[in-house]
């Protein structure tokens, strides 16, 4: 992608960081946000641009009866075996970046572009030569598991399996241009006070 004459923004975080939060107040900004889980999602609906490789690649038994993903087949033949998310990550994520340009492309009147994209890290290949810059939505690992408890029921020894399937926070910090500290007793005042930091040094750079 020719990135010369607009800033893009990678925008990301482990599980309960907080990112979707800053993504939101930069919305609300006025700053176009390009998620990257909703296209993957939508190319993977019922007839999504997805399907038709996925089913190539791993047979109909991870396909649902309305020529879906069947996500919960899907994970579980992810987390028992690394080669398949390797394949399925070649087939999803060319086709989740055509659509992140596509829509940046036509998003005209925003002042910078901003990808929210929650496994950047752990597919910086993909991205890491026509993002501008990276901005790390970063809080501690104990943290972030008491935050996902919280908001989803899920178990710790879940949540823990989670987060080590992730980059880990020693690699996104590595990787960052930017850092939204988002750790325990961060007001979310404090939070948008370092956005608005960043979003007026963005405005220079775009």
């Amino acid at each position: 992608m020719d990135n010369r004459n607009r800033l893009f923004i990678g925008l990301t975080g482990g599980i309960g960081s907080g990112k979707s939060t800053v993504s939101a107040y930069l919305t609300q900004q006025g700053v176009t946000v390009i998620d990257a889980d909703l296209i993957s999602r939508s190319l993977t609906q019922a007839d999504g641009l997805a399907i038709p490789a996925i089913k190539k690649a791993f047979g109909g038994q991870v396909i649902d009866a309305h020529n879906a993903l069947d996500r919960a087949k899907m994970r579980q033949l992810v987390f028992s075996n690394p080669t398949a998310k390797k394949q399925l990550e070649q087939i999803i994520h060319p086709l989740v970046k055509e659509q992140m340009i596509k829509q940046a492309m036509e998003a005209e009147s925003s002042p910078y572009i901003v990808f929210d994209v929650p496994l950047l890290i752990e597919s910086i290949h993909h991205y890491r030569l026509w993002l501008s810059r990276i901005c790390v939505v970063d809080c501690e690992p104990e943290t972030q598991i008491v935050r996902v408890m919280q908001r989803s029921g899920l178990a710790e020894e879940m949540v823990r399996q989670i987060i080590a399937q992730q980059a880990s926070r020693q690699q996104r910090l590595a990787n960052a241009d930017d850092i939204v500290h988002n750790g325990a007793g961060v007001l979310l005042e404090e939070l948008h006070q370092q956005v608005d930091k960043l979003h007026a040094q963005w405005l220079i750079l775009a």
